[in-house]
């Protein structure tokens, strides 16, 4: 990869998050691979419970399937790859984001992803069925996909093994294009659709989602919310001290954040001095 102008064949670090994804496949995916040599019932289970399928989302309310499935995979290439594409989009998103960020990128691709699969399923569109299961991390890999094209599109890939590189934004939109292709012919039996889910809202997240985040714009919308309560207390309180005050015979101002107003004949504190009244 390039950063700038200057060239870079290093590959990118191991983040707290990728490699622990990366691992999380590679566990899920032997246990797996035990279970269909040693209980094929128990294998079937799994797929049918922790797999996506449209119909059981719907009809059964197996919500979690919008999660789980994004960690099977019974294929090893099918694994590999996602963990490659994991490693080499997500490591530097997570560097530049941090690791709460990335997360909730990933996971909201990954639902998004699976959201479009069951919606597609029921379209009765041709070569897609609402029983048949979706597995595998492609629609929040595409999703990482489509983020480092947005936000490093300049930036070079080598398409290895072939000795060349291309800049990021056109090997996404080769993507994009294969993907296209492969929903409309549903090539190989690949979930094309999630594919292009994952893409599709990964793009629309960076586009019209707050900068940082969700859980960070949330998280600043509660403590505004609850500064703005401390404050309208604030305000009650000193209103009632005031007409307690008056009725003793003495007159006592708080200004609209409920500070207390010095009368003009006061002196007034100085930043040496101690403090009057409440402080925001």
């Amino acid at each position: 990869m390039s950063r700038g102008s200057t060239l870079s064949l290093s590959l990118p670090p191991f983040t707290r998050w990728v490699k622990r994804l990366m691992l999380i496949y590679a566990v899920i995916y032997l246990v797996m691979a035990i279970l269909e040599l040693s209980s094929p019932e128990a294998h079937a289970w799994v797929q049918i419970h922790l797999g996506l399928i449209p119909q059981m989302v719907m009809l059964h309310g197996a919500v979690w399937e919008l999660i789980t499935y994004s960690f099977l995979h019974f294929a090893l290439l099918h694994m590999v790859f996602n963990a490659l594409g994991l490693w080499m989009f997500g490591s530097r998103l997570e560097s530049d984001w941090g690791s709460k960020h990335f997360l909730e990128f990933y996971f909201f691709c990954t639902v998004a992803a699976a959201l479009t699969t069951v919606a597609v399923s029921y379209s009765h569109f041709p070569g897609v069925s609402s029983t048949v299961a979706t597995i595998g991390a492609s629609g929040g890999i595409y999703g990482l996909l489509a983020a480092f094209g947005v936000l490093y599109g300049d930036n070079e890939i080598m398409m290895f093994p072939l000795p060349f590189l291309i800049k990021a934004k056109y090997f996404v939109w080769g993507i994009v294009f294969l993907t296209l292709a492969g929903a409309i012919q549903e090539t190989g039996g690949v979930a094309n659709f999630a594919h292009l889910g994952g893409l599709l809202f990964g793009y629309l997240y960076l586009k019209f989602l707050p900068r940082r985040g969700l859980m960070y714009a949330a998280s600043e919308r509660y403590f505004s919310t609850r500064n703005n309560y401390y404050r309208w207390k604030r305000r009650q309180a000193g209103k009632k001290f005031e007409v307690y005050m008056r009725d003793q015979g003495r007159k006592v101002e708080f200004d609209d954040n409920g500070n207390y107003v010095p009368p003009d004949d006061e002196p007034r504190k100085t930043n040496g001095g101690s403090k009057s009244g409440w402080v925001n």
